[in-house]
């Protein structure tokens, strides 16, 4: 008489940390969002208002834009630095140009142009010379601050009859400018990586470079294409910036701009080691960044502490990623 076999003795059971990384792969940092807007109101009577929430979209919006860029380039396994710089030159360019009676919106133009001339020489680096992205976009960075203050003489460049202030302040339908400008690039964003070859290819590059390039894509366009992205949206939103204030500084503006777009990206769920991200949850990320902002704001916290509480939040992004992404190269 033969002896009774548990068939399911060999099934390979799935651990708790195993399951708790494909909840984060699966529903990401959404919860966190939904726990942040429902602490801060209990906190806080004034967070749940109208006019502080259209506050945080707005304050979100130009770190969305920012974070999209960022997007296509964490995708290919880079990074940026150099965005808050280039946002802050890019400020410059726009506000000298607008000062013509004739040309003042072609500022617009300006600023998004230099933006992307800007990207497309960390491009360059990258892709032709074979520079690691952080040198290049660090080197970036000290470079165009120091150009963005001397093109504005060491000075604040001030426009009271900005022609694009409308951007910064007006509203459709009560919808913000700004919150508009960052919708619409956050669609053609998720178009682009989602519905287009070149999107593919990104993706390809960011999970195996040396594979996408022997299966016959051209690593260096794809490249190029990123980061002309991230400077022509950092040029965006010196725009939408600039419009809000009618100045720029070439020192101040735009700093650590750069940090908030990498911490929505990871916080997101896009992976530093590339390859595996979505724009939706750099949204999510973006709005994450703004609501713990606002909210610190309404409870008194100081300068200081938000910094710290920030650096916090990136190093914790950091490590989720890495314990996010464990499970999945097991």
């Amino acid at each position: 008489m033969g002896v009774p076999v548990n068939e399911n003795r060999g099934a390979v059971s799935v651990s708790t940390g195993e399951k708790i990384r494909g909840l984060l792969r699966t529903v990401g940092m959404l919860p966190v969002l939904i726990l942040l807007l429902v602490g801060f109101a209990l906190m806080s009577e004034n967070f749940f208002t109208v006019q502080n929430l259209s506050i945080i979209s707005q304050q979100a919006s130009v770190n969305v834009v920012l974070a999209a860029g960022m997007t296509f380039v964490i995708l290919t396994a880079g990074i940026d630095l150099s965005v808050g710089a280039i946002l802050a030159a890019s400020a410059v360019v726009a506000m000298l140009v607008s000062t013509s009676p004739q040309f003042g919106m072609l500022g617009i133009v300006a600023g998004i142009g230099f933006g992307l001339l800007l990207g497309l020489v960390n491009g360059g680096l990258i892709a032709f010379m074979r520079l690691p992205p952080f040198i290049v976009t660090l080197g970036a960075l000290t470079a165009m601050r120091g150009l963005a203050r001397l093109m504005a003489d060491d000075k604040t460049v001030f426009n009271p009859d900005l022609p694009f202030a409308f951007i910064g302040n007006d509203s459709v339908l009560g919808v913000p400018w700004l919150v508009i400008i960052a919708l619409c690039v956050v669609v053609l964003s998720w178009f682009i990586l989602r519905r287009t070859v070149m999107g593919v290819h990104i993706y390809s590059v960011g999970g195996n470079p040396e594979a996408a390039r022997l299966s016959g894509i051209k690593v260096w366009k794809v490249l190029l294409f990123v980061y002309a992205v991230s400077g022509a949206l950092a040029g965006l939103g010196a725009v939408m910036t600039a419009s809000r204030l009618s100045a720029a500084n070439g020192l101040q503006l735009g700093q650590s701009y750069e940090l908030d777009a990498i911490a929505a990206v990871i916080l997101g769920g896009t992976s530093f080691t590339g390859g595996v991200g979505t724009i939706g949850g750099t949204l999510i990320g973006a709005l994450i960044i703004a609501v713990l902002t606002n909210g610190l704001v309404l409870m008194g916290v100081s300068d200081i502490w938000q910094y710290i509480i920030k650096g916090i939040v990136i190093i914790g992004a950091v490590a989720l990623d890495r314990y996010r992404q464990s499970g999945a190269r097991t």
